[in-house]
């Protein structure tokens, strides 16, 4: 049974939120983003609901501080639902954003989608000018080096090797790596799309090489043969 840690300063949405899930999940509690940290230090999980509006240590800056060891999959369960909140959440390392009150069958439906698309993405490996793709360990790695990124990222890095050449729309982005998850706006491709580039970049591969937009259209990733 795959295990959600559940963060949130309020009791009373931490039990509900296991009422919900327990059935199909394991639930673990957090009361504060310190101790989520901590957890996820000592004893991982498969995927994690984060409140936002926490004292001491926000949402945001729980999964930044995460993202700094982990790739688990967070979700961010909060009130805060303007298009500023979720783009900022996006940004910090979240991979997807629901805002309360919350659908119950929705919640359950974001969640299986996620770890879905996680187990089908752990069968091949890639490899691109010393770039290796390895969706069996989920892990990406250049010159023997392993570059932190989010389920999300990851995925969407997958599909433009999986399909090299090929031009995406942002649409088709969206619908191929979110689904049909409610928040579905150009910008979060645009945003993912700048991680992908910074972290690589960073790591010292030469992504501009092989990243490339598509203006007025999208993205694509162009092989060395083109």
């Amino acid at each position: 049974m795959k295990t959600i840690l559940l963060v949130d300063d309020e009791v009373r949405m931490l039990d509900l939120l296991k009422i919900y899930l327990s059935p199909s999940y394991h639930c673990v509690k957090a009361s504060s983003g310190r101790e989520a940290i901590a957890h996820m230090k000592h004893n991982g999980a498969d995927l994690i609901l984060l409140d936002i509006m926490m004292p001491e240590l926000d949402g945001w800056e729980t999964c930044r501080r995460i993202r700094e060891f982990s790739d688990v999959p967070i979700i961010m369960l909060t009130a805060r639902n303007e298009k500023t909140d979720v783009v900022k959440g996006l940004k910090t390392g979240a991979d997807d954003y629901i805002t309360k009150p919350f659908d119950e069958a929705e919640l359950l439906a974001r969640i299986q989608t996620i770890l879905r698309r996680i187990k089908s993405s752990q069968q091949e490996q890639m490899e691109c000018d010393g770039l290796l793709w390895d969706g069996e360990a989920h892990e990406l790695i250049y010159q023997g080096e392993t570059i932190q990124v989010t389920p999300k990222e990851f995925s969407l890095l997958g599909l433009l090797l999986r399909n090299q050449n090929k031009v995406f729309s942002r649409p088709n982005l969206l619908e191929s790596i979110w689904g049909d998850e409610a928040f579905t706006e150009d910008r979060t491709i645009d945003s993912h799309v700048r991680n992908i580039r910074e972290k690589l970049r960073q790591a010292g591969f030469p992504i501009d090489q092989y990243l490339s937009t598509v203006w007025g259209v999208g993205y694509k990733w162009i092989s060395k043969s083109e």
